[in-house]
């Protein structure tokens, strides 16, 4: 009797097991269709960061002016912005491992409507700064929550071909984002950009509520503490190939972002550029980073990822490298908007295969590790920002000089870290 009972419990657990598995794997067993759903759901979180970033940039020379202040304390908007982005990813990343995905993504999207409004009813610049830190802050949910959904819902190679088809999708966001931003303010003052923005987080609280399912069960979830949320990320530190792809993410997106600092001055008052081709230029590199997602996606299956790492950075390297020569030389429009679409080109391949060799080992902590590998973007971005302006609005050899040195950084991050372990592995 005692040993039949025993078998049943065996078996109880074992069928357990298996319905475990198959809700493990029900995502990834979707038709080609149900996954392009799921990656346009998702899709709309991870743009709100490139929403939050993008869509007030060519208001800045009319935010210089409306707050009578000069170009590089209003730049400072958008440093602090990345700063609250990069910040909320390590609060709300193991927020979500211990409580779920679902709620902490809701209550987030709410709060960011809140601060949108807000933002548009800054009374100075200074206000208007602090303002934008705590949009950015709340705005990181949706990055970093998506992101581990997705690592709860795929790993290898699905892994890698899903991340590609994300960025693909997210990447219409900076396609879009600076166009939209234009239009608004071609017939409303710049505060309006900050409404719509509200009303993109209302709309994403209802897809949360309505639309995404909880794929972090209670028994997954981690134990919540302090000490044991610090303890996790110590190891993430210490896992000499996980930094080591954080970093080169992390290094390469200061050249990032110091772009999104630098080309509306860039542009608009060296070029003499209007506001809306700006945004089509800009909408064009957003473009290129789609079609570098769209290689690795590809290539994924045929080609390992470090293989694709390796071809993107040199791809950064020799484009960031025309982008100063043709800074030093005064050279034409189209040679620097070429450039910029390689350099844009290797973002897209770069950080597929990136993220998916920086997760293949962190099922069990993804939203920890989905943290670190975003916080380092904003981090590396908020510190590059300010730095473009530093030669006024009639230079952009700081702008040249950041991108080619954050890709040289970020290949040497790779050679000495990331590649060690892979090779030793090998070995």
């Amino acid at each position: 009797m005692r040993l039949n009972r025993k078998r049943s419990r065996e078996g109880t657990d074992m069928g357990s097991a298996r319905n475990h598995g198959r809700e493990a794997r029900r995502i990834s067993s979707n038709p080609k269709r149900g996954r392009v759903r799921f990656a346009l759901l998702l899709g709309l979180f991870s743009a709100l960061g490139p929403f939050t970033v993008d869509m007030y940039l060519s208001s800045l020379p009319q935010l210089t002016r409306t707050f009578q202040s000069d170009p590089t304390t209003v730049q400072l908007s958008l440093t602090s912005c990345l700063l609250g982005l990069a910040l909320g990813q390590v609060f709300l990343g193991p927020l979500s491992d211990s409580l779920g995905r679902r709620r902490p993504l809701a209550a987030a999207m709410l709060l960011y409507a809140a601060a949108s409004v807000a933002c548009a009813s800054a009374p100075d610049v200074e206000s208007f700064i602090a303002l934008r830190f705590l949009q950015g802050f709340v705005a990181s949910a949706g990055i970093v929550i998506s992101r581990a959904i997705v690592r709860d819902s795929y790993s290898g190679v699905e892994l890698t071909k899903f991340i590609a088809l994300l960025t693909m999708i997210g990447n219409v966001a900076p396609l879009i984002s600076p166009v939209a931003g234009s239009v608004v303010t071609s017939y409303a003052p710049w505060t309006s950009v900050f409404l719509c923005l509200a009303l993109l987080g209302l709309g994403l609280t209802a897809v949360t509520l309505l639309g995404i399912k909880e794929t972090l069960p209670p028994e997954r979830r981690a134990a919540s503490g302090i000490a044991g949320v610090l303890g996790q990320y110590r190891r993430l530190i210490a896992d000499r190939s996980f930094i080591g792809y954080a970093l080169v993410t992390g290094i390469l997106f200061a050249g990032v972002f110091a772009y999104v600092a630098a080309t509306p001055f860039v542009y608009q008052t060296m070029y003499g550029v209007s506001p809306l081709l700006y945004s089509v230029l800009f909408a064009l590199n957003g473009g290129a980073i789609m079609l570098g997602s769209l290689l690795v996606r590809r290539l994924a299956g045929q080609r390992d990822e470090a293989s694709i790492v390796r071809l993107g950075l040199w791809t950064a390297c020799v484009s960031s490298a025309a982008v100063l020569l043709v800074v030093l030389a005064g050279g034409p429009l189209y040679a620097l908007v070429a450039a910029l679409f390689a350099f844009a080109m290797s973002i897209g391949m770069i950080g597929p295969a990136t993220f998916a060799l920086a997760m293949e080992k962190q099922g069990h902590r993804a939203g920890q590790a989905a943290a670190l590998l975003g916080i380092l973007p904003y981090l590396f971005g908020s510190l590059a920002s300010p730095i473009v302006g530093i030669a006024g609005e009639s230079s952009a050899l700081p702008f040249g000089i950041l991108l080619l040195a954050s890709s040289l950084l970020a290949a040497l991050a790779y050679a000495g870290l990331a590649a060690r372990p892979r090779a030793a592995a090998a070995g």
